[in-house]
């Protein structure tokens, strides 16, 4: 896609990957119109093998026009167009810690995310009588949008076994978002991003669900709010970086990582790994469940292939880099419970 062309894509405000790639474009200065799903233009441009949000539409070097949905690789595919307002570290080690929060932010803290929409009253109110609203920019009738809000809610709610969302594992996801929450607001007292001073694909991606989690959703909104206000002021501030000057020399040094950084990790090793490995191990072995231990509970799941390809991308990316850069990755990932990912 030329550097100057006007990015087309479909998605929601009340999409949180949505979110994560409207800032980014913003941030990085990549003009977008942003179509909402039922939009007419819609109808005359290719599907995309996943009906996922955002769908992004490219325009390939024979003039046709393809269709791509995963947010972590088409941030990837701007890096190599768009030179200007990088998202990603240099440092390699850097480049892959920040891989794996962004990771984190899209199959992990994703499931509070999930879990607090559609688990709570209020919630499940607020979000099925909104979001149906938010199709078009076609006015609808009140028969018309209450026959939507009940189909909604009711596809979404039976939907939360998918991230492993019930009543066993409810205190499980709960307490790690507060854990998160707690870890994320110590770290921002000294540094405005996770990686320094300037934002990472991982700061997008959990910008993405925090959106949501601290901006929409009224059980967690109130969560967030009390008990990490930084975290709850830093997703404004997210919002729109389009104003920001980038400095080059703003990354941390990988011999200074913070330990509110850290930190950070060590919640990834208490839930996100063990259950990325109990994942892909249920998938090898053809199981209809995934289930581990998290902390002396249960956690039950359905199998998710998606999650096994992450995982299988995560170890590539670990494996390609140099004796000294994996030195680095290996000792932080030692440190706070995350080498099995990578073993």
């Amino acid at each position: 896609m030329p550097a100057t062309s006007m990015q087309l894509l479909k998605g929601s405000p009340y999409s949180p990957y949505t979110r994560k790639m409207t800032a980014l474009l913003r941030y990085r200065h990549i003009p977008y119109r942003l179509l909402l799903t039922e939009a007419e233009e819609l109808k005359a441009l290719p599907k995309s093998k996943v009906g996922l949000l955002p769908t992004f539409y490219f325009e390939t070097e024979t003039g046709a026009i393809e269709a791509a949905v995963d947010s972590t690789p088409i941030i990837r595919r701007y890096e190599k167009s768009h030179t200007e307002r990088s998202v990603l570290p240099g440092n390699p080690a850097l480049a892959f810690l920040d891989y794996l929060l962004e990771d984190f932010a899209d199959e992990w803290l994703t499931k509070a995310m999930f879990h607090y929409r559609w688990h709570y009253q209020p919630d499940i109110e607020r979000a099925s009588k909104t979001l149906p609203q938010c199709r078009s920019l076609t006015p609808a009738s009140d028969a018309d949008l209450h026959k939507w809000q009940k189909v909604f809610a009711d596809r979404q709610i039976s939907r939360l076994y998918v991230v492993g969302s019930n009543n066993v594992t409810t205190p499980i996801i709960e307490e790690s978002y507060k854990r998160y929450l707690t870890a994320f607001n110590t770290h921002l007292k000294e540094h405005m991003f996770l990686f320094g001073a300037r934002p990472s694909a991982a700061d997008f991606g959990a910008y993405g669900q925090l959106t949501q989690l601290a901006g929409f959703d009224p059980t967690p909104t109130a969560l967030t709010e009390k008990i990490a206000p930084r975290v709850f002021a830093w997703v404004e501030l997210m919002d729109d970086l389009s104003g920001m000057t980038v400095r080059e020399d703003a990354w941390i040094k990988t011999h200074q990582i913070p330990d509110s950084l850290l930190d950070i990790f060590r919640e990834l090793g208490r839930g996100y790994v063990p259950v990325m490995l109990a994942n892909a191990k249920a998938l090898v072995n053809a199981d209809k469940e995934v289930k581990t231990e998290l902390q002396g509970r249960l956690w039950t799941q359905s199998p998710f292939p998606y999650q096994g390809k992450c995982l299988q991308w995560i170890r590539e990316k670990y494996a390609k880099l140099t004796d000294g850069d994996r030195k680095i990755v290996t000792d932080i990932l030692a440190e706070t419970g995350c080498l099995s990912l990578v073993e």
